[in-house]
């Protein structure tokens, strides 16, 4: 509990910035028409694979006995592989929508 505190200290800005973040997203996502979304998705699967990218990175570089790093990165590594392939079959499925039958 005492070690939860002290990363809890150490990473308080960190933690500000990630809550931040979260809701900045949320309200600028929240607010983008309809017609914009399909665009607005394809742009974060770009982000997204940066994610997986530095997750990656972080996984391979945490130690053995860091579990919290390696919990956060394999979580960070599942959650952009899903919007990653989730945006590309919503990309696919609104570029079929364009093809001539």
């Amino acid at each position: 509990m005492l070690e939860l505190l002290d990363f809890l200290k150490e990473n308080i800005l960190f933690i500000n910035l990630l809550i931040m973040t979260i809701y900045l997203g949320f309200e600028i996502i929240s607010k983008v028409p309809a017609v914009l979304h399909t665009p607005l998705m394809s742009g974060s699967n770009a982000i997204s694979g940066i994610v997986i990218i530095g997750a990656i990175l972080l996984v391979r570089q945490a130690e053995t006995t860091d579990y919290l790093t390696i919990i956060l990165g394999v979580i960070g590594i599942i959650l952009g592989t899903i919007n990653v392939v989730g945006g590309h079959a919503v990309t696919n499925r609104m570029l079929e929508m364009f093809k001539k039958k």
